[in-house]
């Protein structure tokens, strides 16, 4: 077994309804934040963490992502020709080995996505990226860092509003070390009077893959699907189980609000953008 995280998986299946019509026929991940799709957002931050092999788990009409990080020999003849450079190409290129695909044949959950990944992650510990979860800065690096101290599993969290806890898999918390807390329990989306803490688990995990044996029970439950939260809950007791509270600034990208946030707080971080965006803003 691996003693560092190399792997990670992207569950990219999804077919991103909270967005149509835009979702109809372009990927939700393929959906540019200024002038980066999502997906390389999520796998330039994997990279940063330093992960080696990025496990793509996606479905019918996706193959838009995986051309994306293919080379595109017309374009770049044709820049090569004109005298341009290819510098704004280089993140979008994978090194060979580097992007592997499996298909989700069916929409049982993030559970089920996970779980077909498991024979390319085989018996090591992986990390999973939700590219909906926009993280800025990336939280998946200092998720590794806390990792490598505590081992075991790991998950991302933020505080969430009180009558937000039903759409989050929410933490019981034991003891806290900094922004480090134990994980004494977890429960998918409950109700706010039954939420055991305001702790939201958010879409950056490290797991070990034990995890695996116990999604292959295909046990469902919220949504009548596999959760993900509810195999995590079981592994509770027999391995580490921690809960990293991260810095990072989440934009919730599958959100058409969200979504809309997010283009223009990256646009403002950029010194390129910002003095036009900020003054149409102020227009508006």
């Amino acid at each position: 077994m691996a003693n560092r995280v190399r792997k990670a998986v992207f569950p990219v299946a999804g077919l991103g309804t909270r967005l149509l019509p835009a979702t109809k026929t372009i990927p939700k991940e393929m959906l540019t934040i200024v002038d980066r799709p999502l997906i390389q957002y999520a796998v330039d931050e994997a990279r940063e963490a330093g992960i080696e092999q990025m496990i793509f788990v996606t479905g019918r009409g996706k193959s838009a992502l995986v051309d994306y990080f293919d080379m595109a020999f017309e374009l770049e003849t044709t820049m090569r020709d004109k005298g341009k450079g290819l510098d704004a190409l280089e993140p979008a290129r994978a090194r060979f080995g580097e992007v592997i695909t499996v298909r989700q044949q069916q929409p049982l959950g993030l559970g089920h996505a996970v779980w077909c990944a498991r024979e390319i992650v085989g018996d090591e510990p992986f990390a999973v990226i939700l590219p909906d979860d926009l993280m800025m800065p990336g939280a998946l690096k200092p998720m590794v860092e806390a990792w490598a101290k505590v081992g075991g599993n790991l998950v991302a969290t933020e505080e969430v509003p009180a009558d937000k806890t039903a759409s989050y898999g929410i933490i019981t918390p034991g003891a806290t070390n900094g922004p480090l807390t134990e994980v004494c329990g977890l429960v998918e989306k409950p109700a706010p009077e039954q939420a055991p803490s305001r702790l939201g688990v958010i879409g950056r995990y490290i797991l070990q893959p034990e995890i695996f044996a116990v999604l292959d029970q295909g046990t469902t439950g919220a949504g009548g699907e596999i959760q993900l939260t509810d195999a995590m809950a079981k592994l509770i007791g027999k391995q580490p189980f921690h809960a990293l509270k991260v810095e990072a600034v989440r934009h919730d990208c599958g959100d058409k609000a969200g979504f809309v946030i997010a283009n223009l707080a990256i646009a403002l971080g950029r010194e390129d953008l910002e003095p036009r965006v900020r003054d149409a803003i102020s227009r508006l």
